[in-house]
This record gives structure tokens, sequence and C-alpha cells, in this order.
């Protein structure tokens, strides 16, 4: 297992608990899996390879697709105007 250089704050990816790993420590590899700074590792080697890691989720409102996303329709239905109502 590969050592740590810096303290990481991750958060388990089961229980959703957050763990402070110290300098020095040797995480589980499910833990070292969720720390993807390689400056962190020792020797700057992560411990997990890429292959190994899973994938990250697009950005925020990103879809993924390299095209603009369609513009909205217009509504098809018109807002009546007021008339002016003459006083009896």
């Amino acid at each position: 297992m590969a050592r740590l250089t810096a303290a990481v704050h991750i958060q388990h990816p089961t229980t959703m608990e957050w763990i402070v790993l110290a300098p020095g420590d040797e995480p589980e590899p499910v833990l070292a899996a969720e720390i993807t700074n390689p400056h962190a590792w020792e020797g700057d080697e992560a411990a997990v390879s890429e292959a190994d890691r899973p994938p990250e989720p697009p950005p925020f409102g990103f879809t993924g697709s390299d095209a603009a996303p369609e513009p909205e329709p217009e509504p098809t239905t018109k807002r009546r105007t007021k008339t002016a109502r003459a006083n009896d």
C-alpha cells in the first residue's frame, strides 16, 4: 500500500461518513480510490490505477454532448388584451 504525504479529508463511499487521514497513513483500497490528488501520495504515485477508479460524474448541468440544447418552444396561447370599458 502507498502512504499519504498530506492530510486528506474524504467521505467513505458506503457509510458517507467524513474521515480524516493523516500523513503516513496507508488507507484501505476502497478509501484510496476516493483520493484523486496524486500529490497526496508518497512519490506522487496514486495507490489506485486509473482503470480501477470509478468514472467521475459530469460537471453540474453538463449533459455530455457538445451540442447546444434546443431552445424552449414559444407558448402557443396568446394573452388577451384588456379593452377599455366605457362608463355607463
